[in-house]
């Protein structure tokens, strides 16, 4: 039987063939530009960060060497006036503390929210960080848990706040982790057992809405007037972007003021660090 000549298949058109290769052509280019991203923010703006850091550090402590005791330092938008420390993190975990949450602020360090409390005064001593990128002070917030030592470290104090129970703690909370020796001046805040009273809804961690502004109130939560400051818990309150790489929430930590040393000359933090039991 005779073989007839088939005609070769017919490949994919040109254009099919020229707008595939064009996608892919995008779909890499997008890919490389993202890594660009990951890269810029993870690493350069860390190093920059870091310089920042540094300068804002040797500057706070030449200030505190050269200007005596001020128990009530001014403050200036983007100038530290405090350092952050979290044992728990490790004993060289510090960060300066500026005044203000502008981005340029935050690219230093830690910023305070301006109006809220001072540290160790009565109130919210409230503080927002970077969880990725610019330093990313903030980046293992999640993993504190309650009891851990947050120390605030002024020009003549250290504020040793310890992190609230959470949520599904307080119930047992009295005959449970509140018994151990780091929980022993760590309350739940609770004062009755309908509602909770006016810090019902605060807890040692929480993740909210962008826009919630109220976990920096004086009272989390609750109007900036419920209750006047000498009715107020000491608190500090940390704020970072949630989850990681998104800024559609932010986790909050809240802490209570447990401690107050006052620094005597010589003082330093790894002193502090075996008097509260954190070595």
């Amino acid at each position: 039987m005779a073989i007839v000549d088939q005609p070769p298949a017919r490949g994919p058109s040109g254009i099919g063939v020229r707008a595939v290769r064009t996608l892919g052509e995008l779909l890499i280019t997008a890919g490389v530009v993202v890594l660009l991203f990951v890269v810029y923010e993870l690493y350069v703006t860390n190093l920059s960060s870091a310089g920042k850091q540094a300068d804002a550090t040797a500057t706070l402590d030449q200030d505190w060497a050269d200007d005596g005791r001020q128990l009530h330092p001014e403050l200036i938008d983007g100038k530290a006036f405090a350092k952050l420390h979290i044992p728990a993190f490790g004993a060289d975990y510090h960060f300066t503390i500026q005044e203000g949450t502008s981005a340029a602020a935050l690219e230093i360090g830690p910023g305070h929210y301006r109006g809220t409390a001072l540290p160790g005064e009565p109130g919210n001593f409230a503080v927002a960080g970077h969880r990725v990128g610019k330093g990313a002070p903030f980046n293992d917030l999640d993993l504190l848990a309650s009891c851990d030592a947050i120390v605030i470290e002024t020009q003549t104090d250290f504020f040793v706040y310890r992190v609230l129970p959470r949520p599904d703690e307080i119930g047992g909370w009295a005959a449970g982790k509140g018994t151990r020796p780091q929980c022993a001046h760590v309350s739940t805040l609770r004062t009755n057992a309908a509602d909770g009273g006016p810090y019902g809804g605060t807890s040692g961690r929480e993740v909210v809405g962008a826009g919630e502004v109220s976990v920096i109130s004086p009272v989390p939560h609750q109007p900036a007037d419920l209750l006047p400051k000498v009715q107020q818990v000491a608190l500090l309150t940390l704020t970072t972007c949630h989850p990681r790489f998104s800024d559609r929430q932010r986790l909050i930590v809240h802490a209570m003021l447990t401690n107050q040393y006052a620094k005597t000359p010589g003082s330093i933090y790894q002193q502090l660090l075996q008097s509260i039991g954190e070595t």
